[in-house]
């Protein structure tokens, strides 16, 4: 078993890929899966028979230190995401193990704290993506540290029991604890469903035992604490994953050189599993995950750009590239990325990857500009360095970011324990982005960051071009480059809103405690774009936003039944200058008294184009996706009335309407 979501980690000659939120921003399944695909490759080849992943915890409030690792705050899109990475994962026998089950969503307090949440918010938002990964035939889900509605989620029979959502929705693997996420007894987390207690006997460096579920569990089964029933079924459902991807033979030998405690050592070092094709795909993704919030371009008589994107090469004579974060990171902290300084290419603790390859923006943009341009650089996040940088450049390029991670045994980075402390850039980013600004007209500001952050500073006319890059892994250098200079035409789409303020966003993070806090989700089903619409709220940029350097028509709209439910079809145009790629949305509206949310995501497609080309888009909505959880039937309701159907570019950028 290895970590993590985004690649392995303590290891040599792996691939960084880039976060589960970046994948979540191409809104592209083919993407998800390519990057499944090439996750699984690189565990096989490394002889790890699970990967720990994906992660799949919503983004309840934007400040959760972890939730870069998972999709967003949309159950529909992070359901999607988590679909297509386990299908990519498990197609080259690799287990993919679903995390963290159930209602993870911060990190302060996470030990001990309670998610408190009704019936159906807990169908509707929390467990939609684990039941998507159900339906990809997962092999394992990993339970978490905090508790469900009072009760520890792995010693939870409501959750892993016979009659419990895991089990009565149609899982067929087994259930691994977080790494010491059990608080009870080897017999009562076994009888509540749990197959398999992580790292188990656990011989610790220096001596000691970590764990202790094998000896527990020999002695509860031996004193009919746990029937032999119930071990058997817990060994059966390990070992059927393992037949099931047929891991029992031709798998490659392990490579690893950690957590031995059997006293073997050194195993089969440095087998390199890094590809062209996965450094490709890496590349990809990041282009394709940035979204371009902001561009006023101006060209000049010739047509090209003076101001804005995309830049064209020797145009800008002169330039300036400012900030820390386009710097290579530090490789102290390799294996969890717990430092600061250098681009933000992956968040840290445990669900971060290998630094090792990470080509760092400053690297790329001299590679590709050479001697063509003037480049004159402030690596640091001093404004009046930045400032004095900036003065008299043709264009300066400022990057920015803002970090968050795993709490537990990781570090704290500059004051923020796992958990972000607000939804500022770090080292006063905004600063000196609007100093920048004052002096150079033509600004282009790169955002790495693990969520939304605030930026007030988009206002500012000098500011020409915004660029949201997330957290893209180790081709985060070329990728940007790509994107600027127009190689790539952007595509990215935000998974998550972009607000002036905390408030806006509905959720709070619990910091302070006197004990183990209960976290009540009292806003329901209401997340995100969700909460906003309900409470009429405009974000700065909404859901599903991204601009392109192209543009596209919709028409040709209708809907038609079918057995299962609906197609809506429609027709793209691309009727820019360019090719490019659009990714048109599909939300509905429930009936009134349905108590759903005014627009729900129910459908997303990728239509790459070239200049004049058409392509007719079909989108399914299925019986489900038109239902709601009834807590009486316990079952999925279609409700009656009328449903609004809107096909659009974001949740606000609307083409056609219809109804059924």
């Amino acid at each position: 078993m290895s970590d993590g979501p985004a690649g392995l980690r303590l290891v040599t000659n792996v691939t960084a890929f880039p976060s589960g939120l970046n994948t979540a921003a191409t809104f592209s399944r083919r993407l998800m899966r390519a990057r499944g695909v090439a996750l699984g490759e690189e565990f096989r080849g490394k002889g790890s028979h699970v990967y720990l992943g994906p992660a799949m915890d919503i983004m309840r409030n934007p400040k959760a230190g972890r939730a870069w690792e998972s999709f967003g705050p949309d159950p529909y899109l992070n359901g999607e995401g988590a679909f297509e990475t386990i299908t990519g994962v498990q197609s080259v026998g690799v287990q993919a193990c679903a995390k963290h089950f159930l209602a993870n969503n911060q990190e302060h307090w996470r030990y001990g704290l309670s998610s408190n949440l009704d019936d159906r918010t807990m169908h509707e938002i929390y467990f939609y993506p684990f039941l998507r990964s159900i339906e990809a035939d997962v092999a394992a889900v990993m339970c978490a540290y905090n508790r469900f509605n009072e009760t520890s989620s792995c010693h939870n029979a409501n959750l892993l029991g016979p009659n419990g959502i895991l089990r009565t929705n149609g899982f067929r693997g087994y259930v691994v604890s977080d790494w010491g996420a059990t608080h009870d007894s080897a017999s009562d987390n076994a009888n509540a469903g749990l197959d398999m207690e992580m790292p188990g006997d656990y011989i610790l460096i220096g001596g000691g035992v970590y764990g202790g579920i094998g000896q527990g569990l020999k002695t509860a089964v031996d004193d009919g604490q746990v029937s032999t029933d119930r071990f058997d079924q817990m060994i059966e459902r390990i070992l059927a994953s393992w037949y099931h991807l047929g891991q029992d033979s031709g798998y490659p030998p392990l490579s690893f050189d950690t957590q031995q405690p059997d006293g073997t050592g050194a195993n089969n070092l440095n087998v390199n599993v890094r590809t062209d094709a996965h450094t490709a795909l890496v590349r990809e993704i990041a282009a394709a995950s940035s979204v371009l919030l902001k561009n006023n371009r101006i060209i000049n008589s010739k047509g090209n750009t003076i101001k804005g994107l995309p830049a064209i090469k020797g145009v800008a004579e002169t330039i300036a590239v400012i900030g820390q974060d386009a710097l290579m990171p530090n490789l102290s902290c390799d294996g969890l990325n717990q430092c600061d300084d250098g681009t933000m290419d992956i968040g840290w603790g445990s669900g971060s990857n290998s630094l090792q390859h990470v080509v760092p923006p400053i690297t790329a943009i001299n590679i590709f500009l050479g001697n063509s341009t003037n480049i004159t650089m402030s690596l640091t996040n001093d404004i009046n360095e930045g400032v004095k940088a900036a003065t008299r450049k043709d264009m300066a390029i400022v990057f920015v970011n803002a970090m968050s991670g795993e709490l537990g045994t990781y570090a704290i980075v500059d004051g923020n324990m796992g958990d972000r402390n607000d939804l500022n850039l770090w080292f006063s980013g905004s600063d000196l982005v609007e100093g920048v600004a004052a002096v150079c007209s033509n600004t282009i500001v790169v955002v790495h960051s693990v969520g939304p952050v605030y930026l007030t500073f988009s206002d500012h006319p000098n500011v020409t071009a915004i660029i949201y890059a997330g957290a893209p892994g180790e081709q985060t250098g070329p990728a940007i480059v790509d994107v600027i200079y127009g190689a790539v035409n952007p595509s990215g789409r935000l998974p998550f809103s972009i607000a002036d303020s905390e408030s806006a966003y509905g959720t709070s993070i619990v910091y302070l405690s006197l004990g183990f806090p209960d976290i009540n989700y009292a806003e329901k089903l209401l997340l995100d774009y969700r909460y906003m619409d309900a409470n009429n709220i405009t974000p700065r940029y909404e859901f599903g936003f991204g601009l392109s350097y192209t543009t596209f028509t919709y028409s040709s709209f209708f809907m038609s039944l079918t057995s299962s439910g609906y197609t809506v079809t429609f027709l793209v145009t691309n009727s820019g200058s360019v090719a490019g790629t659009e990714h048109p949305q599909l939300y509905i509206g429930y009936p009134d008294g349905a108590g759903e949310p005014k627009r729900v995501l129910r459908g997303f497609e990728e239509v790459i184009l070239d200049v004049g080309d058409s392509q007719s888009v079909s989108m399914n909505l299925t019986i489900r996706d038109l239902s709601i959880w009834n807590t009486t039937s316990q079952s999925y309701i279609c409700p009656s009335g009328a449903f609004t159907v809107w096909v659009g570019a974001s949740i606000k950028d609307i083409r056609l309407t219809g109804s059924i």
